[in-house]
């Protein structure tokens, strides 16, 4: 249902999951905006923000109104973000005068994930900002994991409480090797973080799935053929079209997603077409837990 809160207003998708707030400006939102984008983030989990014009100084402010932000992450290209702003991110396939990559995840499909799950402490929050895009394909698909708890058969839902999962850090969502690691194909010896594989959202009580990406994920304590078992049977509820939403990007979009109860993924686009788009992300307070 729409509700108006002050000049804000929020049109739900009429999926499970997103937003469109409109109504705002984000290089002037002020308190009163802020509680009312932070109480909607809250009850849709994505939020799509259209025709913004954010400079970089802007988008990190707006950002740091929910938090500490991270430094850009240790990609496929080591870290690739604003020329002295390291807190902001550039996902993009564009080369520069160099022919060196501008940014990171290329043209290609980034798999369902959640940023930066193999951390002890993963960003809570993150802000996608289209600069450029693509005429066809890079589309970015969004699904709930409060839905995909919801949806468990209660046999699955019972054999998934109090299991811990390793989120990978080996390879990033586009499937590249991250710079300085080591690769492998053995999930019990990669490295990354364990996590409860059902928590509760730490602001809204609501239990959620937290499966981070499939590859090389490993759930503690079983051996390889029953964690796969088990891990296929519960992406298989964690990814159904019932439970996701998709922005297709138009340029000025800037799209706020909770990373804690959410996955995300991208389609592939023409490698020849130009995307480039600015990421923040907010600190995370605390570990994940049940």
């Amino acid at each position: 249902m729409r509700s108006t809160i002050g000049a804000v207003e929020v049109m739900p998708t009429g999926a499970v999951l997103g937003a469109e707030v409109r109504g705002v400006d984000l290089r002037a939102a002020d308190a009163a905006a802020f509680a009312a984008i932070h109480q909607a983030w809250l009850d849709h989990s994505v939020l799509l923000f259209r025709g913004q014009a954010l400079t970089p100084d802007e988008l990190i402010r707006f950002s740091q109104m929910f938090g500490g932000l991270d430094w850009a992450p240790v990609q496929e290209n080591g870290r690739r973000f604003v020329d002295g702003k390291p807190e902001l991110y550039i996902v993009s396939n564009v080369l520069g005068a160099d022919g060196q990559p501008i940014g990171s995840l290329g043209a290609g499909e980034a798999v369902w994930h959640t940023d930066m799950s193999y951390l002890p402490k993963p960003p809570k929050a993150s802000m996608l900002y289209a600069l450029e895009i693509p005429p066809d394909g890079g589309d970015t698909h969004f699904a709930s994991m409060y839905a995909a708890h919801e949806s468990l058969p209660p046999a699955l839902k019972a054999r998934c409480a109090g299991l811990m999962v390793k989120h990978d850090g080996t390879y990033n969502s586009g499937g590249y090797l991250r710079a300085g690691v080591t690769p492998t194909d053995d999930p019990k010896s990669a490295p990354g973080h364990l996590h409860p594989l059902v928590c509760r959202h730490p602001e809204t009580g609501r239990q959620m799935l937290y499966l981070g990406r499939r590859k090389l994920a490993y759930i503690d304590g079983l051996d390889i053929a029953d964690s796969e078992a088990l891990l296929d049977e519960i992406w298989h509820y964690a990814t159904r079209p019932a439970i996701c939403w998709t922005n297709q990007w138009r340029v000025g979009d800037l799209v706020l997603w909770d990373n804690r109860c959410t996955m995300h993924r991208r389609d592939p686009f023409d490698a020849s077409a130009r995307r480039i788009m600015h990421r923040t992300q907010i600190k995370g307070e605390a570990p994940p837990a049940g």
